[in-house]
């Protein structure tokens, strides 16, 4: 029960070190912030274009309310002359146009301020989100920047790390559990060679020994003996007698 709990620890604690790791590694955290970036991107994006709605909108509501001037007005210039030229009727039926002009004048200039108003609020909300479109994108390249630096530390420490436990490994004093440890092998391996030269010393001094070096002395004798007489049999010099040497011709002298 006890290994059972150590080793469920150890994969609990391998796993959130694992989990930590991958959150602080700068990879994750510069693809994070890519993510934040582009969300606030995205949002900013939206409010300035509500502000340019807000204000094709106004555009159109200044032109509506234009027209709905001008219209009243000819509306007023028609029922005058109309009037100055007697006919009442035709007059009042401008007056009526002209009146229902302004009413929806009235209505169109009440949502041109609305809008005015609105637009205003939209453009202010636009230049704060340009600010922080901005600002954000700024600190990301600062993040950007470090990122190489971040990424070289981090990879000298893993090999740091590797190396820790390697050295670690080799100067364990304790071997685990059966493995044998070094000196432990190095130990064997000169018990072995130590045996092996005592036997080889054992069988050169033997009596055994010393008769086979006998009969190969022996043996090599008698192979020595019948190159010899090969050689002879073919009238070659034996290489290790010396050479011959011609007498050499004296030349003859004036008393001979």
């Amino acid at each position: 029960m006890g290994r059972l709990l150590r080793r469920a620890w150890r994969y609990l604690v391998a796993m959130l070190t694992g989990k930590l790791d991958q959150v602080s590694d700068p990879k994750v955290q510069i693809e994070q912030a890519r993510q934040q970036h582009a969300l606030l991107s995205q949002q900013a994006a939206a409010v300035i274009g509500n502000e340019r709605e807000l204000q094709l909108k106004l555009t159109r509501a200044v032109s509506d309310t234009e027209k709905l001037q001008a219209n009243a007005r000819q509306a007023l210039l028609l029922a005058d002359q109309a009037r100055d030229a007697g006919d009442q009727t035709k007059a009042a039926s401008y007056e009526d146009s002209a009146r229902a002009f302004a009413t929806k004048l009235v209505s169109a200039e009440a949502s041109m301020r609305d809008l005015h108003a609105m637009a205003e609020r939209a453009a202010q909300a636009s230049a704060q989100a340009r600010a922080a479109v901005e600002t954000n994108a700024l600190a990301l390249q600062k993040q950007l920047a470090e990122r190489t630096k971040l990424l070289s530390q981090l990879d000298q420490a893993k090999m740091q790390e590797q190396l820790n436990r390697a050295m670690d490994g080799m100067t364990e004093l304790a071997a685990p559990k059966d493995t044998p440890s070094l000196e432990e092998v190095r130990d064997r391996i000169e018990g072995r060679y130590a045996r092996a030269l005592g036997e080889a010393e054992l069988q050169s001094t033997s009596v055994e020994a010393r008769m086979l070096q006998v009969e190969r002395a022996s043996i090599d004798a008698e192979g020595a003996a019948r190159l010899e007489s090969i050689r002879e049999g073919l009238g070659l010099p034996s290489p290790s007698a010396p050479p011959a040497v011609e007498p050499s011709k004296k030349a003859p002298t004036d008393g001979s």
